[in-house]
């Protein structure tokens, strides 16, 4: 086909910010921002029916105005974005590879950051209910308003720093009103299903969460899975369902359940699940809406929490009679979950390892949602999931170990060896990709923001 080439002028910068492929039909594009910046390389974009060929052309005077491009024939080196193939010379594509590297090094690091924070989450959770397990409610909903302040703070420090710009303020706020409201649904389903489930068996039911996050994915974002992603997904849910319920009894106390509370808690993930989805639409809908920046996470957290705070004040009269707490006593029971929690006054019996273990917690609990929402704005929901749900296995072995507080160790169940060797090659399934295989076909049509 005839090409055709244009000249930059010295000074001039050309970058690649952004390529979509819709089918291979359709004319491709390619959007550049030219910046000032000192260089002696000008890049030439040349289209062609299926690439993208580039290739850097030197100017040996920084004034030299008739440096012509070479158009660089398909070599033995390039690599694929979506269902496109870069190629060039090695100072043409150090700076996508490069970024591609330091895109999938961060994710691991956030993945692996997430786990943790998830073991310590679920750890301190359980020491935070021993000096406070008369009053879990108030933990609860310590945690739901504490954020809320938490956050806002954070939020007002970053933008009095300019990390939050006024744009990003901008953003339409419906979207996380729904998420609030999808959230605090969802805590109030858990809890109703939870007091009638043992704890096993909501481990077991709380594995369709992530197949909640891949049918909201492909509905929503139009995310295509590989089978090998698929079937690892499928074995990560099985790893975590084995090595935590085996020789507990799992099976037989879904038998006793009834299936109004089961559904009841499949229905809590599949609200965690849209939610979390949803915050990732909010995050790919944004960078075009602030014309490719990235929202700050905080913005996200502070809304999210904000009106989760306003749904889940509105259902305090349902939620307390979940736990046991007559309405009209609502009051008192909070007041002296405030005293035991600062373990000051005359009710403290029993409050020992107050404030120190709830803090942590709520630390704890800050900090994995903080991670989480970081991971899923670099990735995806499913790989925050999955992340995630690693964390499950970890905290049980933990828990088998003499921890302060919770006086003797518990013991692993039966298959606890063989469910972790399930889960770990579930996820190095998931993270394999077929040598040769097209990247099109797991790609979302939507490609999640880049990190900033």
């Amino acid at each position: 086909m005839a090409t055709t080439s244009r000249r930059f002028t010295t000074g001039l910068f050309a970058s690649i910010t952004s390529v979509k492929s819709h089918s291979a039909n359709r004319p491709q594009s390619i959007s550049l921002i030219r910046r000032n910046h000192i260089d002696h390389r000008l890049p030439l974009i040349v289209p062609s029916s299926r690439r993208w060929i580039i290739q850097a052309a030197r100017s040996w005077d920084g004034f030299d105005d008739g440096a012509e491009a070479e158009i660089k024939k398909p070599g033995a080196y390039g690599y694929a974005i979506g269902d496109n193939e870069i190629e060039g010379s090695s100072s043409s594509t150090v700076h996508v590879i490069d970024g591609e590297h330091v895109k999938t090094a961060e994710i691991v690091i956030w993945a692996a950051v997430t786990a943790a924070f998830g073991v310590g989450n679920r750890v301190m959770y359980k020491l935070a209910l021993v000096p406070l397990k008369e009053y879990p409610f108030f933990l609860a909903q310590l945690s739901t308003f504490g954020y809320v302040a938490v956050y806002y703070t954070i939020l007002y420090f970053r933008y009095r720093a300019g990390t939050v710009t006024d744009a990003m303020l901008s953003v339409p706020k419906s979207p996380f009103l729904i998420v609030g409201i999808l959230e605090a649904l969802a805590a109030a389903a858990g809890m109703a299903a939870a007091a009638n489930l043992s704890g096993p068996s909501t481990t077991v039911l709380s594995q369709t969460f992530l197949v909640w996050q891949i049918f909201f994915s492909i509905i929503f974002l139009g995310r295509r899975y590989s089978v090998n992603q698929i079937l690892g997904c499928t074995l990560v849910a099985l790893g975590v369902i084995v090595s935590v319920a085996s020789g507990s009894g799992a099976a037989h106390s879904l038998n006793e359940a009834g299936v109004l509370w089961i559904l009841l808690m499949v229905l809590s993930f599949l609200l965690q699940g849209a939610g979390t989805v949803l915050k990732e639409v909010i995050f790919i809908d944004s960078q075009r809406r602030l014309k490719g920046a990235s929202l700050d996470l905080f913005i996200v957290n502070s809304y999210g929490s904000a009106f989760q705070a306003i749904c889940i004040a509105l259902l305090l009269p349902f939620l307390s009679k979940l736990w046991g707490i007559p309405f009209n006593q609502l009051g008192t029971y909070l007041k002296d979950g405030a005293v035991c929690f600062l373990n000051n006054g005359t009710i403290t019996k029993g409050c020992d390892g107050a404030p120190f273990l709830p803090l942590l917690f709520v630390i704890m609990n800050i900090g994995y949602n903080i991670a989480l929402l970081r991971l899923l704005k670099i990735s995806s929901a499913v790989v925050s999931c999955l992340a995630s749900t690693v964390s499950v296995p970890i905290a049980v072995f933990l828990f088998t170990m003499p921890l302060p507080y919770l006086g003797v160790a518990s013991s692993l169940p039966k298959g606890f060896m063989g469910g972790t060797i399930i889960l770990v090659l579930g996820m190095i399934l998931y993270s394999w990709t077929p040598h040769g295989a097209n990247s099109s076909h797991t790609d979302s049509v939507i490609p999640s923001p880049p990190p900033t």
